[in-house]
């Protein structure tokens, strides 16, 4: 937990000026932890602005002041003017600077008060401050705890609320994995507060566009392959997939879950060919770690059910290496 959390809250008793950081490639969980504290510290009287390293999918636009949300990418001389005048910058849903990039070496050398909130394995100690808990569900339910922790439970609302349970609700799949007894109770304290779950369920996962049913449906019917002797399957987009369906940031977002839909699949990865560089993203279900895949051999780390790696050189070099190291973390299927 927290160490010298009376210091902070001390610190925070004040109006600050505060910048909140999320990693590059925002997910539900990242961008919901982020909005969700920022609206809490804006009710003590701070001063924020929430910086991401870029763009986040367009399905989250629903959540409030999503809008006010800088994209480093974007505008960099702007984010920096707030990076200077940040007397405190909070660190979310990321445990090392390089996950955020160029905002990372910038943030290193500022001599602002350092906080991280995060469930990641492995946290660099670059914080001032650290909420480091792996076995929590999400960033999300963390914030929820700082708040808690803070003892300002009675400050949390239905805007606050929508924001942490969207963080939630994605990072555990609909309360698929991660979950726990107080995630369930920290999820009875939204809804009690007034969150319309239901709604959020519709905004997240009923609105998708045609184009993105089409990419799925070419997905599972195209680019679908399985090791079934190991209980695995993959799919992979190479940039041809991404000219011909126009693939945007968040696009393939969820598409991976399906193939664990299979009954006899225990694992499966989603890699798509980027620019300069193969991206993988992995799922697996009980005690496969595709952590400990990941950070082996593809650059990457995340959770133990989660992950995300990456990979130097040919699509097929990527490939033919993914189907060589399964045999080290799967026994054959009997």
């Amino acid at each position: 937990m927290m160490e010298d959390l009376d210091k902070l809250k001390d610190y925070l008793a004040l109006p600050r000026e505060i910048v909140i950081v999320s990693h590059r490639n925002p997910d539900g969980d990242a961008i919901g932890s982020s909005l969700g504290l920022s609206l809490y510290l804006q009710r003590k009287r701070h001063n924020t602005k929430i910086i991401f390293p870029s763009e986040f999918p367009d399905v989250f636009n629903y959540l409030p002041e999503s809008d006010y949300v800088l994209i480093h990418d974007n505008e960099p001389d702007t984010c920096d003017v707030f990076l200077q005048k940040a007397e405190i910058i909070f660190c979310l849903d990321f445990n090392a600077l390089d996950r955020i990039d160029k905002l990372g070496t910038k943030i290193h050398n500022l001599n602002a008060i350092k906080v991280m909130i995060d469930h990641h394995i492995d946290p660099e100690p670059f914080a001032d401050f650290m909420l480091s808990e792996t076995s929590a569900s999400s960033t999300s339910e963390l914030v929820y705890e700082f708040i808690s922790m803070l003892g300002d439970e009675k400050m949390l609302d239905p805007v606050i609320g929508e924001c942490l349970y969207t963080g939630i609700i994605t990072d555990t799949g609909s309360f698929k994995f991660g979950t726990s007894a107080r995630l369930f109770q920290i999820v009875a304290a939204l809804k009690a507060v007034g969150v319309d779950d239901v709604k959020l369920q519709d905004y997240i996962f009923n609105s998708m566009s045609i184009k993105n049913i089409k990419l799925l449906a070419h997905c599972l019917h195209n680019r679908m392959e399985l090791m079934e002797e190991y209980g695995v399957g993959f799919i992979v987009l190479n940039k041809y997939d991404f000219q011909n369906f126009d693939i945007q940031r968040g696009d393939t977002e969820g598409i991976v879950n399906y193939l664990l839909m299979v009954k006899k699949i225990k694992l499966a990865a989603l890699i798509t060919q980027q620019p300069n560089i193969i991206k993988f993203s992995m799922r697996s279900k009980g005690d496969i770690s595709v952590q400990e895949i990941t950070r082996d051999h593809f650059k990457g780390g995340g959770h133990k059910n989660a992950s995300g790696g990456s990979f130097h050189g040919s699509l097929k070099a990527a490939i033919d290496k993914f189907k060589s190291v399964i045999p080290e973390y799967l026994p054959k299927v009997e």
